[in-house]
């Protein structure tokens, strides 16, 4: 395998002075009110708001996970990367009724729709999540990446990546983060793209890595009674994760409320859409053509999570080879800011607020930057936990898990703007219930190894995990309808604004004023392309 040459490390010390130089720009302006720390002023424009969606859900797990799922034969995740219709869905849906509440967090929109204790409940849960695994899967996931390229240690490339990412994030806040992220996201797909050219090249072109692999190898659509993925729970399965992770999930809605509008916002989530179509070429062809490599003794990798940065050093030139590093290490550092800072904003916002009421701006910025300094430490003392995981196939763990979180907090958000008829009741019953299903079905399917094979429990924890989460959703959506059914009703005044029937005349009028043909078109245009991949692997 090639190692970095001189030319490689001029490319990666450039691009870390220009990345710098944008969050010194940042820092410089010194604002010092909760709206621009956290929201970036509520004034950015669609292209930074696509470009931010995408750097924050693209990170190092889904470079090296998504890679390592085209290598090791699980090519029905692919359907996880096809979720350009959600993001579309979160502009036209969602965001509406989150700038009309005009929130900071989703948890706050909890409270304005159903109470109190559902806000407590998503910010405590929220910030757990986030500590054990968003930030320790994107570390992982970054020292295989780093420890490859670099020829350092998994524990220096994690350690000196997440302080350099934490710096910027603590001094410049959320403007800080989408800046840098439209950076990073440049940086990524220009040097993806660049490896999936040069490695179709070193295959022998499309045809070639199809005749090698097989058809059958890329077919995303399975029996419906195949054991791992098959194709009817898996559809409906990562609908449900996927409508969790987009439209509900604080990291990127947070990237849509900092638009200056709700036309800027829908136009930020069709672009981040449309980006969110590349990592099926960028990342998870790559992967293929890693394993198309390896069949023909032409590369080595021991685990299929290393099969993009060992692509990356056998086919690119110097100098490509330094950009595509930096890249890499953009995608960590792009998603490990949005977790600091959402992290950040769930502490202030939604718990420090709560408990003082009457705190200052100045203040409230404080606390907020102290809150992402002790994230940062946090993930730093994970680092040593996160090196003892096991290698693999890292993008199907995460959503293994994921299936489990969403259920519950997808039944009561769309039920929540769809019906005004579930209460507050409904809700915490679904969501107190939903986390405890989820933690046993966690721990069982942990421990199914030391249970009698064929017994009840054992079939429980033994069960699909695409199966298990499509009936955990419906289990919820009973919940939240038969116990809000049987309960009093929310006055209608209390909730105006925040459901489909107690929106205004007025907000109707001004919803239909904030789009045109261009919109409609373009959302049209990227559902088709997911159709089209969705047909052409089959």
């Amino acid at each position: 395998m090639n190692t970095l040459v001189t030319l490689d490390w001029v490319v990666i010390a450039a691009y870390f002075a220009l990345l710098l130089a944008v969050a010194w720009w940042v820092v410089s302006k010194k604002a010092e009110n909760s709206e621009d720390y956290f929201l970036a002023g509520r004034n950015m424009g669609w292209f930074v708001v696509g470009a931010s969606i995408f750097a924050s859900n693209i990170g190092s797990e889904h470079v090296v996970g998504l890679a390592g799922s085209g290598a090791a034969d699980k090519f029905p995740l692919l359907i996880y990367e096809l979720h350009a219709w959600v993001v579309v869905l979160l502009g036209w849906l969602f965001l509406p009724f989150y700038v009309r509440s005009n929130v900071f967090t989703m948890p706050e929109f909890l409270e304005k729709r159903f109470g109190s204790e559902a806000r407590w409940f998503l910010s405590l849960f929220s910030l757990a999540a986030y500590v054990l695994t968003k930030v320790s899967v994107t570390l992982y996931a970054g020292g295989i990446v780093i420890s490859t390229l670099l020829g350092v240690t998994f524990m220096q490339g994690a350690l000196a990546t997440v302080i350099l990412t934490g710096i910027y994030t603590v001094l410049g806040g959320m403007r800080a983060v989408v800046y840098t992220e439209t950076l990073q996201a440049i940086i990524l797909v220009v040097g993806a793209a660049m490896l999936t050219f040069l490695g179709l090249d070193a295959a022998g072109g499309w045809n070639s890595v199809v005749d090698t692999v097989g058809p059958e190898y890329m077919n995303m659509w399975r029996s419906m009674d195949d054991k791992d993925y098959p194709w009817h729970w898996l559809v409906l399965s990562s609908s449900i994760v996927g409508i969790w992770y987009w439209c509900t999930d604080q990291v990127i809605v947070q990237r849509v409320l900092t638009a200056k509008n709700i036309k800027e916002g829908r136009r930020g989530s069709i672009f981040g859409a449309f980006l969110k179509l590349m990592p099926v070429f960028l990342f998870l062809i790559p992967g293929v053509i890693a394993l198309v490599l390896k069949m023909r003794g032409e590369l080595e990798w021991a685990t299929p999570d290393r099969a993009f940065p060992a692509l990356m050093m056998h086919v690119l030139p110097a100098g490509l080879r330094g950009l595509v590093a930096a890249g890499l290490m953009a995608a960590l550092m792009s998603s490990l800011a949005s977790v600091f800072n959402s992290c950040s904003t769930l502490f202030t916002i939604d718990i420090y607020k709560k408990l003082k009421p009457d705190a200052s701006e100045k203040k409230m910025v404080q606390v907020g930057r102290i809150a992402t300094g002790v994230v940062v430490l946090l993930g730093i003392l994970w680092v040593p936990i996160i090196e003892r995981l096991a290698g693999g196939t890292l993008y199907e763990y995460l959503q293994n898990v994921q299936s489990y979180i969403a259920p519950p907090i997808t039944a009561v958000f769309l039920l929540g703007i769809f019906s005004s008829r579930i209460n507050n009741k409904g809700a915490l019953a679904t969501l107190f219930s939903g986390i405890i299903i989820a933690a046993i079905r966690l721990t069982l399917e942990v421990t199914k190894d030391s249970m009698t094979e064929g017994s009840m429990i054992y079939n429980f924890a033994d069960m699909n995990f695409l199966k298990f989460s499509s009936f955990f959703f419906l289990y919820c959506v009973a919940i939240a309808v038969i116990v809000s059914m049987f309960t009093k009703e929310q006055d209608k005044k209390d909730i105006a604004g925040l459901t489909l029937s107690t929106v205004s005349d007025e907000d109707k009028a001004k919803n239909k004023a904030s789009f045109n043909w261009i919109d409609i078109g373009a959302s049209l245009f990227v559902i088709s392309i997911v159709i089209w991949v969705m047909i052409y692997f089959s």
